[in-house]
């Protein structure tokens, strides 16, 4: 199919709700390594990485070596049966997790799943029922994961749920108290002692968080913030669930799971997206307690199925093998000085946060209104692409620039890439 064939389809055979980062969509046809390639034949420097999810580079060789394999010898089972690659993976899991403590998996296909498997083991362990999530969170887009979801961008007319409230995040450049840190006394996160009280039963079944907000546009708090929300929670009668589909595999540098930065253990971590680099996978992780709670019989058709659990095993060897963990916090320093010198540069630049290879940048037209730039931000978001570059958006003024290349990159891709993405800043700047 030619270009305009592709477009014709897009527009005529999906769901017109399929949203899209650019004006005119674009198609993508192949993609190697840092490198994707559209259907015209134009090559981009992937920054984004399918929303952090290739996380090794795509179409790894090493990787795809070993699901061709797994394809000739056995494609699917579904959790009625079990298969060498779950087994090995869920074994593997379990020796990784925040203190070798999460030693139960259940297999999913996606984040959404994942989460929705979650609140229902929280639920069912403590006997409690409300749930507290974070604002400015992403949790997926199911009936309960959109309801978890704190952005009315990506909440539906219909997407809500009884015993849902939600805390404040600790959104330090937009502190939603006027406070600075630290001597505001992270009032954020102590807020959530009286939010409990006053919106809830009082007693609740946990709180689910993402370490890094991901859709929020890469929120990071400081390093007091969970200590203070899990004990807070444990108090109340909940348990504390980890959200990691986008913070996990080393993406925040140093460390296998975003948690362990601020020295938490979860009692439940989720996570998909870049354990497969590309492949549908979702999982589940709790302790023997948690995992017993919740009671038979219950299935994935597609959960730990051989293919994407042989990808997630590789992956996690490639990893291992390469140093990734260390080498993306090397390189995530190194791509966050060239951002700082952006923002130095450029006066639309109001912040520059995250953790590893997991970076943004928060557009702004005053830096001490800190006036949201949404209109500024597409138009850095269409004249990168225009430079052969990729990135992402978010932010709940759709003002951040998100930024998760593939972790086994070279200081020369980050080179390369503040290249371009301070030209395209440039053509902002000269309209």
């Amino acid at each position: 199919m030619q270009r305009d064939d592709l477009l014709l389809a897009r527009s005529e055979n999906l769901f017109p709700a399929v949203t899209h980062l650019y004006g005119e969509p674009l198609t993508l046809a192949r993609a190697k390594d840092q490198y994707v390639w559209d259907s015209s034949g134009r090559q981009y420097l992937d920054f984004f990485g399918g929303i952090v999810t290739v996380s090794i580079g795509h179409c790894n060789s090493e990787i795809n070596e070993r699901v061709h394999r797994q394809i000739d010898t056995l494609g699917h089972t579904s959790t009625l049966y079990s298969s060498a690659p779950m087994l090995r993976l869920a074994g593997k899991l379990a020796s990784i997790s925040p203190g070798g403590a999460l030693t139960r998996a259940m297999f999913t296909n996606s984040g959404s799943e994942a989460n929705e498997t979650a609140i229902q083991a929280a639920r069912l362990y403590t006997g409690n029922s409300d749930i507290i999530a974070l604002r400015h969170s992403y949790h997926g887009r199911s009936q309960l994961s959109a309801a978890l979801t704190g952005n009315h961008a990506w909440r539906p007319a219909g997407a809500a749920a009884p015993g849902v409230t939600f805390a404040h995040n600790a959104y330090c450049y937009r502190c939603p108290f006027g406070l600075t840190y630290p001597s505001c006394e992270l009032r954020c996160a102590h807020d959530l002692q009286e939010l409990i009280r006053t919106t809830t039963t009082g007693r609740i079944a946990g709180m689910i968080a993402e370490p890094i907000q991901g859709v929020g546009g890469f929120i990071t708090p400081p390093p007091e913030y969970f200590g203070i929300v899990a004990r807070i929670v444990r108090e109340h009668g909940g348990i504390f669930i980890s959200d990691e589909v986008q913070t996990a595999w080393g993406r925040t540098g140093a460390k296998w799971f975003g948690m362990e930065h601020w020295g938490v253990q979860p009692d439940m971590l989720t996570s998909a997206k870049g354990l497969a680099n590309g492949l549908p996978i979702g999982v589940t992780l709790a302790g023997d307690a948690v995992a017993h709670a919740v009671p038979a019989p219950t299935i994935s058709t597609f959960g730990g199925n051989p293919i994407s659990s042989e990808a997630a095993c590789a992956v996690l060897d490639f990893i291992e093998a390469h140093g990734l963990r260390a080498r993306t916090e090397e390189n995530g320093a190194h791509l966050r000085a060239g951002l700082l010198a952006l923002r130095d540069k450029y006066p639309l630049i109001g912040d520059v946060r995250g953790m590893g290879l997991l970076q943004a940048l928060e557009l702004v037209t005053d830096r001490r209104l800190r006036t949201p730039a949404p209109a500024e931000t597409s138009a850095v978001l269409e004249a990168a692409r225009q430079q052969g570059l990729l990135i992402g958006k978010g932010g709940l003024h759709g003002n951040c620039l998100r930024l998760s290349p593939p972790m086994n990159l070279g200081r020369s891709d980050i080179g390369e890439f503040l290249l371009r993405l301070d030209r395209a800043f440039e053509t902002i700047g000269n309209q």
